[in-house]
Order: C-alpha cells, then structure tokens, then sequence
C-alpha cells in the first residue's frame, strides 16, 4: 500500500494519518511505503509478465504529469494487461463468515430504524422529516451513514422508482414507501417497505400489498445453492408469482405489460460494500452460499383505465436482504415488520 507519510503540520490541520508503520498494523498490509514512491514501483512493475490495472485515467493523480503518462503508455504497450476491478469484484461475490456477521449487524440497525420510523409516521408530517427520522435512527444505533440517497414516496410518488426530492406532505389515507438502509463498518443494507401514513390499509392497499408480499416471500425461499437458480432465474420466476397473483384479484394483465409497466425493475441486486455491489458480475451467475442478494418485488399502478380504477395510484415494493444458504436463506432484514397485522399494530401503536 502506498499511503500519505506522517506528517506532524499536515495532521494539525487535517486529523491524524495513518501512515506506512500503521498500515501494516492495522490493516495487515505486507509492504507499505510512502506514496512518492509509486512512481518508482509502477517502473519496476511493468516489467513483469502481466499487469493488472484498471483504465490508466484511474491513476492518482501523481501520475497526471508528462513522465507518468509517458511512463503508463509504455507500460500498456509492452504488457499483457488484464482488468484488476473483476478479480476484486469475484472476491467480493462470496462473503467470508465475518463479513456475513457484519452484514447482520447492519441489517439488524436498519431494520429497527424502520421499526421506530413507522411507529413514528402521522398524516401531515412530511417526507423529509421521515428520512431525517430513518437516518437519525440508523446513526443512534451504531451506522456512519445512509448507504445511499433514500426514497421516502408517499401517495402516487410511489410510482416513480427512485423518486428521491423526499419533500412532499403525506397525506392521511396514503401509502409511503420507504426504500433505505444504514452503512456498518463499510457494509450496506437495503431495505424496502410500504405502510399506510395513518396506520390501516384501505382494503384495495391491503390486497395489492398482500399480492407483493406473497412474491417477496416465495421469491426469498429459492435463495438457496440447492435451488441451482441465478437471480436472473429468480426473476423469472418473481413474474410468474406476480402475474398470478394479480389474477386472484381481478388484473387480467398479460407478461408483457406486467414487466413494462405494473412491475418494471429486476426483483434483486447484490449486496455488499456497495448498495448494488460488484456491478461487473452478471446477475446470470448461480446464486451460491454466502453470497448476499436483496429480493425486492413491486408493483406500480398507473393513472391509467387498463387497471382497475381503485389500484390506481398506488405504489408498492418490499425489499430484503438475504444471505444465500446450502438449503435455507438467512434473512438479514427479518426484524423490519412486512407483514400487514405487524404493520398495522406498530404503525397504531404510538
């Protein structure tokens, strides 16, 4: 690792550095040097057989000078080079057993954030005032951060995926759909739930949830190796859970317009460092013991007359994160309520 020096004025000002003793002590680095060094060592490395690198403008930027450039360019043209961010990327598919308890703990933060965010929501409180509450309860219980920008959607907001202006008043009698999640020692959860502002579910709210609910759960329990499905099988597999359940309630919704319009997003990502972690990696891979994925179904019903008139509106989605297992899933998100008789219990229960 090639690491800013100790420095003494520099640190007056800035915070303590951790310096090339320290990062060998604390994160088990075996060579630490002082980062004016690197230019030295890159010289040496491209004399090697292959060299792993990713694009050069990812260089710092000590090497933005004519030398540097001069110096890459030679490099690239000698070497056989082989893309590093993808070697990282499949080690970081699989988590080790620590990094799993990580994930627990901040799943488990999250999921009471939730908890206290919906006991807390009443009609005329505002969209930002409940991501402020979310964030504050993440914070309190031991995360550094939001993971991310987080939808706070109420009413037909819901419609919009990734609506973030989080500022409009939410109104009694609507839904708000919360997608959110705390950062643990560098690891994200993700979570998505929808509960009514006021506490009870109008009845077309209700059977629309349960439709998304039901897809959720059966979705979650093919998250095994023994399934021998890839996320992308389990998508597939999520439409034909939707498509039928909708016709239980009255949707004569054909494939096509189910996955272009009503429930147009993939029911799941990866999950780790990052909130959509390893982007490289294809979502056609084998789902595979410990890795971690998040099953997120949804539905959005549109202002438009091929639905029945009292869905229309109303958005949903509920979204977990789910450690792959041998023959059992391991829900990391499990203590945020999804079910409607929990929901409405916390949510009147102020």
């Amino acid at each position: 690792m090639f690491v800013n020096p100790k420095n003494p004025h520099a640190e007056l000002w800035d915070g303590p550095r951790t310096g090339t003793e320290g990062v060998k002590e604390m994160f088990g680095a075996d060579e630490a040097y002082d980062n004016s060094r690197f230019k030295s060592f890159l010289h040496e490395a491209l004399t090697a057989k292959h060299l792993f690198v990713d694009k050069p403008n990812g260089f710092p930027s000590l090497l933005s000078n004519e030398y540097g450039k001069e110096l890459i360019t030679t490099g690239l043209k000698m070497k056989t080079i082989k893309p590093l961010s993808t070697l990282i990327q499949q080690l970081r598919l699989i988590k080790s057993d620590y990094e799993i308890e990580l994930m627990k703990e901040s799943g488990k933060i999250s999921s009471k954030a939730f908890v206290e965010s919906m006991r807390w929501t009443q009609p005329g409180y505002s969209e930002a005032q409940l991501w402020a509450k979310l964030e504050y309860e993440c914070r309190m219980r031991g995360s550094s951060m939001l993971a991310y920008v987080p939808v706070v959607a109420s009413g037909p907001n819901a419609l919009s995926m990734h609506y973030v202006r989080n500022d409009m008043r939410m109104e009694d009698g609507q839904l708000v759909l919360v997608d959110a999640g705390g950062e643990y020692n560098g690891y994200a959860s993700d979570i998505t739930r929808t509960w009514p502002v006021n506490g009870t579910f109008t009845e077309p709210q209700r059977e629309l949830y349960q439709v998304v609910l039901n897809v959720n759960k059966a979705c979650i329990k093919l998250c095994t190796e023994a399934s021998n499905l890839s996320l992308n099988d389990v998508h597939h597999e999520s439409v034909k859970y939707m498509k039928q359940e909708l016709q239980n309630i009255g949707f004569g919704t054909n494939t096509w317009e189910l996955e272009r319009t009503l429930y147009p997003h993939h029911v799941g990502h990866y999950l780790g460092l990052d909130v959509h972690d390893v982007y490289d990696m294809t979502r056609a891979k084998k789902l595979r013991k410990n890795m971690v994925v998040t099953i997120e179904p949804g539905l959005y019903v549109p202002f438009d007359d091929r639905f029945p008139k009292h869905y229309q509106g109303i958005g949903i989605r509920i979204e977990d994160n789910v450690v792959i297992g041998a023959s059992e899933p391991y829900v990391l998100t499990a203590n945020a309520p999804k079910e409607i008789i929990d929901i409405e219990h916390l949510c009147t229960d102020k």
